[in-house]
């Protein structure tokens, strides 16, 4: 890879999964999974691959899980333990490069390309850091080496569990060409539809689509769609992420389905968010309210408004209040779940990274 970025991508496979199996062997090999409670209307947040064979994912409600793999164990979260973990994680990737982008606990882009060990072979890096991994932490990560970060993150996937896949620039052309659209990162289910529409499944079929053409129809995602079908990416992996939303939500036994009972819970999730805020108050400031409603059949909204100038304090109730009473009625169903963030920007200049609202940390029910 002379004269080319070397980027790795570790992805740790079901990761809170396989920490508790660590943590208990006599798990092995029976279907696990960690998350929330059934009789909460708890949310699968990873499943091992003993589950994922009866169909059980991530995201999926625990007593759907339960009905498609009966024996199915579902263990609460214990993120001390996990993040604990992570840390080990990056103190061997330190071994090897400062250049560390964490995207969660459980995977992180590493860019070796100054990297002198086993003769600067990003491979073998890469081959090394699972042997230790493996060998120091009782777990396993799958791997994908690339000249750019996209192209690492589609290789990760390529042989998991417990695997590697190495894209070298030469291959890029023609691994991309029958690359199914669906792995581009923010192709989704909606997208993959516009995009099977106008005749597109895979790059290859992307690259016959003029930038015009995906501009018109996507905005300012059309040039990305248009440079990664090709295989390019030029993303720097970035050692600081900063953030751009704080946020809590629940997901409620009973769904509600009267306007003071919401506005009672969104009381308490301000005050959640307000223990969360103090924080990180020394080093960001609050720029917008936001509210996140799921109702009863899965379907969900979001209404934000900036926070003004007028003095007004970001945690005022009322504001909150009147976003929920306004948000409510778009799908006027008993409600499942609730949310309230807000939009943050950093004291001082930065580059804010990408990370979701509402998406900080996996939160199934209890």
């Amino acid at each position: 890879m002379s004269g080319q970025r070397k980027i790795i991508h570790i992805d740790a496979d079901s990761f809170y999964a396989s920490v508790e199996t660590r943590e208990k062997p006599a798990l092995e090999g029976k279907p696990l999974a960690v998350g929330g409670r059934a009789d909460r209307r708890g949310v699968i947040a990873t499943a091992n691959y003993a589950a994922r064979e009866f169909g059980v994912r991530s995201a999926m409600a625990s007593s759907r899980a339960l009905a498609l793999c009966p024996p199915l164990l579902i263990l609460p979260p214990r993120f001390e333990i996990y993040r604990a973990v992570s840390a080990q994680f990056h103190a061997i990737f330190a071994d090897y490069t400062h250049l560390i982008e964490p995207l969660s606990l459980d995977e992180a882009f590493l860019d070796v390309s100054d990297c002198e060990q086993f003769q600067g072979s990003a491979t073998l890096i890469a081959a090394d850091i699972r042997r230790r991994v493996r060998q120091e932490l009782g777990l396993t990560v799958s791997a994908g080496i690339a000249p750019n970060k996209f192209l690492a993150k589609v290789a990760s996937d390529w042989q998991k569990p417990d695997g590697m896949y190495t894209i070298a620039p030469d291959q890029v052309a023609a691994f991309v060409l029958t690359l199914p659209v669906n792995k581009i990162n923010g192709v989704g289910r909606v997208t993959a539809e516009k995009l099977r529409r106008m005749g597109v499944q895979t790059c290859g079929d992307l690259q016959q689509l003029p930038l015009e053409t995906l501009v018109q129809r996507f905005g300012k995602y059309g040039q990305r769609l248009h440079d990664v079908a090709r295989g390019i990416d030029h993303r720097q992996v970035q050692t600081s992420r900063l953030r751009k939303s704080i946020s809590v939500e629940r997901t409620y036994a009973q769904d509600i389905d009267l306007m003071p009972a919401m506005i009672a819970q969104v009381d308490e999730l301000l005050l959640e968010l307000a223990a969360r805020f103090r924080k990180i108050a020394d080093r960001y400031f609050p720029t917008k309210r936001v509210i996140k409603i799921k109702y009863s059949d899965f379907t969900q909204t979001t209404l934000e408004e900036v926070i003004g100038d007028s003095g007004e304090p970001w945690n005022d109730a009322a504001a909150f209040h009147r976003l929920v009473t306004t948000a409510w009625p778009r799908g006027a169903k008993p409600v499942r779940l609730l949310g309230a963030g807000l939009r943050v920007q950093p004291l001082g200049e930065g580059e804010v990274d990408q990370m979701s609202l509402f998406e900080d940390e996996p939160q199934p029910a209890s």
